[in-house]
């Protein structure tokens, strides 16, 4: 047996098994694969007289295995191959691009077995790759020969009911994944690219039952600002940040609160992320004239009471949920701006007038979400002032903080999870009275008010050790 101190996998390698195969044998595919012959490195501790034949019967071909250490095999299972909801015995043969059919299928359910938002299928001169989104970042999960691409996106768009003819322009649809008991539905983005379409998929499995507005890492004063908003009558809240942040997730967490018997709460969303019963869900249909501003005019004539627009994008919806949240009813929306106080002078350069913007705004949020560090293996080093980002001045000082390490409950990246960072200001008296004076430089009325920002709190998950300075350093630069 030879020492071995690390295997490092490559994406062609990787795919030759499955993560059940993987683990049910502790083997791990060596890099210098063979025609009709199949090479493994083999956990020592595993290592069974029939495993060689129990293999060659698995997958057809002439088997080659060499032993190595434990914790080497062990190490590598757990950074390559991730374990799912679903893992454990199972033998099937591996996922192969050369069925599409079955490939599409597998890749699906793998997806949403380890949790991933997103799946990218890109195309290049020679091959094609496929990554998924898993905590918000994309790892490389397959490589698909260049003939086969072509057959696989044309399965793709037929089962997202797409033109296969049309390679020209930009397609949207949707697929209705089925696979026992779970059942969720898949936004499809197919782009043409120099060397082919690129298609990416949006998993839309959540469920909002498991939401919950206390975990959503508001603080405590965060929370009970925010939600004293929420729970008026009428009025305007607004989530600000961009694509991934959680905005959606915070509204349905807060929708989830509000839904009461007594209450009729309709959303036009784009696409649907989540389902709640009690709540009326609409799907944005741009193309046949359903957009935000129609679907809000016309729940006005729905008796509601709480009314979400997925986001606000231009200055008809902007002005109709101002007139919503006027005429009594309560609106949740999102809007793109860089801070909370920004979507005040986001909504005026809209086109909505400051006084009535000043009458309707309950409170105003931004958030982003944050990578938190593994509390099973991260460690301490000490820290230097000149890491942090040069116009940020921090409100402590910070003499050590922690690096990823990797194990195997965090799959070897150091990372476990993600929260999300809030700045939450609800509008008084004080700052209604500047909107109507179009007066936006309030950053001393806020202090004074011990409104917390977006970069104090993203900085003292830094310091308390959740995060790293990379996960947090973007927000501290933040300048506003």
């Amino acid at each position: 047996m030879s020492e071995i101190k690390s295997i490092a996998l490559e994406v062609e390698s990787q795919q030759l098994i499955t993560s059940d195969q993987a683990w049910h044998y502790k083997i791990v595919p060596k890099s210098d694969q063979v025609e009709d012959l199949l090479s493994f490195y083999a956990d020592e501790d595993a290592w069974t007289e029939s495993l060689q034949s129990e293999l060659e019967m698995l997958f057809g071909k002439r088997v080659v295995l060499e032993k190595c250490q434990t914790d080497v095999i062990h190490q590598t299972l757990g950074k390559y191959y991730r374990k799912g909801k679903t893992n454990g015995q199972a033998k099937e043969k591996s996922i192969s691009p050369a069925d599409a059919e079955d490939f599409v299928h597998r890749l699906i359910g793998e997806a949403e077995d380890i949790g991933s938002s997103d799946i990218h299928i890109e195309s290049y001169e020679e091959k094609c790759r496929v990554r998924l989104r898993i905590d918000g970042k994309l790892v490389e999960k397959y490589v698909i020969p260049g003939s086969d691409y072509p057959a696989f996106v044309n399965k793709l768009k037929i089962r997202a009911n797409l033109d296969i003819a049309e390679k020209r322009l930009p397609q949207d649809g949707r697929i209705q994944f089925s696979s026992g008991k779970t059942q969720f539905d898949i936004r499809v983005s197919v782009l043409p690219t120099l060397h082919g379409e690129k298609v990416v998929m949006r998993l839309l499995s959540r469920d909002a039952t498991n939401i919950d507005i206390q975990k959503m890492g508001l603080h405590p004063v965060q929370l009970k600002h925010y939600m004293e908003g929420a729970k008026k009558s009428h009025g305007i809240i607004l989530i600000s940040g961009p694509t991934g942040s959680g905005k959606t997730t915070t509204l349905y967490a807060t929708l989830k609160v509000l839904n009461e018997e007594y209450t009729n709460i309709v959303t036009v969303e784009d696409p649907i992320e989540y389902t709640l019963e009690g709540i009326n869900q609409v799907q944005l249909k741009e193309d046949i004239g359903l957009t935000f501003a129609g679907a809000l005019r016309s729940f006005l004539r729905q008796d509601p009471d709480i009314i979400m627009l997925g986001e606000i994008r231009d200055k008809e919806t902007a002005q109709m949920a101002i007139r919503a949240a006027l005429t009594g009813h309560l609106v949740l929306s999102t809007i793109h701006t860089n801070s909370a106080w920004g979507t005040v002078s986001r909504l005026v350069d809209m086109g909505v007038p400051s006084y009535l913007l000043a009458s309707t705004l309950n409170v105003t949020v931004a958030q982003r979400l944050v990578r938190l560090l593994c509390p099973n293996c991260k460690q301490s080093e000490p820290f230097h002032q000149k890491l942090f980002p040069g116009n940020f001045i921090p409100p402590e000082k910070t003499t050590a903080h922690y690096r990823p390490v990797g194990c195997d409950v965090c799959y070897f990246t150091g990372y476990k999870g993600r929260k999300a960072v809030y700045e939450v200001i609800p509008i008084d008296v004080d700052l209604s009275k500047q909107i109507k004076e179009n007066n936006y430089e309030v950053s001393q009325l806020l202090e004074s008010k011990k409104i917390s920002r977006l970069m104090d709190n993203a900085f003292q998950l830094f310091h308390t050790g959740e995060t790293t300075i990379e996960e947090v350093y973007s927000i501290l630069m933040s300048n506003y």
